[in-house]
């Protein structure tokens, strides 16, 4: 079982929220998902924004630190935020149910 964190407040959500121009926002380095503008307990009972996070746990398991950043930056600026085919993923991965099986979360 892999562990996850959620931090709740956290200052580089906060900028992800502002550079989104969201109220709230997710935003995952390695196993830790970093929250903002939304509470721990309301973020773990979103499983649709859950499992999106989550997905992106599995791209960070799958391609290292620098090898998702890496992809991420290079994605966002080849295709943009929405066709950027890691958030592609995760987006798909919204209506996996079995997802969040495969983690412990703290």
């Amino acid at each position: 079982m892999n562990k996850v964190r959620v931090i709740e407040s956290a200052f580089v959500a906060r900028i992800a929220a502002w550079w989104l121009k969201l109220p709230s926002a997710a935003i995952v380095f390695g196993s830790s998902i970093f929250i903002y503008g939304t509470s721990k307990v309301a973020f773990l009972q979103n499983t649709k924004w859950l499992r999106h996070e989550l997905q992106h746990v599995v791209q960070y398991q799958r391609y290292g630190f620098s090898g998702f950043v890496g992809r991420y930056i290079i994605y966002h600026i080849r295709y943009g935020y929405i066709n950027n085919p890691l958030e592609v993923e995760a987006r798909a991965a919204e209506t996996n149910e079995s997802l969040h099986d495969r983690f412990q979360i703290s």
